[in-house]
């Protein structure tokens, strides 16, 4: 299950399911510790420790699941690997600073958030469509279908030992082939009923 090709829509629903749970498992981590008035009135630093590394192992654990996804969206559409690699890693970061933004945040000083966070955002969304724009690969989600259709029977031959069997019979009947009769030198005979040519 983790480790088969993913097409477009898959890679798609899979990535908003979990950045949906990721925002639920987020909220869970700041209600269950220092609770969301909690965090408002805290001043930075010792009070929101527990919480904010509660939040960093949550992210790092979405990272993980992500990269998985981005990884086997990348295989089936044969996409370039320093996209995924820099999405991972893009990735990480961003769950890093989160949990330092949430650690350091002073809620009545809104420039106290910093705008390299929504920038770092971007760039991470740019290389997701990167990663869900890349065209499929021909044949590379049959194990997706053998295991859709459950197949009764062994598999046929893959499609490569059926290429080169074909061109056998082709051989063959253009060695049985006659070649044609050869013509004579002049002006060619009028085709057609009634007199022949002299």
């Amino acid at each position: 299950m983790f480790t088969s090709n993913i097409g477009r829509l898959s890679f798609f629903l899979y990535s908003l399911g979990l950045a949906v749970a990721e925002t639920v498992v987020i909220v869970v981590c700041i209600v269950s510790t220092i609770g969301f008035q909690g965090l408002i009135n805290s001043g930075p630093g010792p009070a929101r420790q527990g919480m904010a590394g509660a939040v960093l192992i949550a992210s790092l654990i979405f990272v993980v699941l992500r990269g998985n996804l981005a990884s086997r969206r990348t295989r089936d559409a044969n996409g370039r690997r320093w996209i995924l690699w820099a999405y991972v890693a893009l990735s990480t970061v961003y769950a890093l600073l989160q949990a330092g933004v949430l650690l350091v945040v002073k809620f009545d000083d809104p420039e106290s958030i910093p705008g390299g966070l929504n920038l770092l955002g971007l760039s991470i969304f740019g290389l997701w469509c990167a990663i869900l724009w890349a065209k499929s690969v021909a044949g590379s989600n049959i194990d997706e279908l053998t295991d859709v259709f459950e197949f009764d029977g062994p598999l046929p031959a893959s499609t490569r030992t059926a290429r080169t069997a074909v061109p056998a019979p082709r051989a063959a009947a253009s060695a049985a082939r006659v070649p044609p009769a050869p013509q004579p030198f002049g002006r060619p005979c009028p085709a057609g009923f009634g007199k022949r040519g002299i």
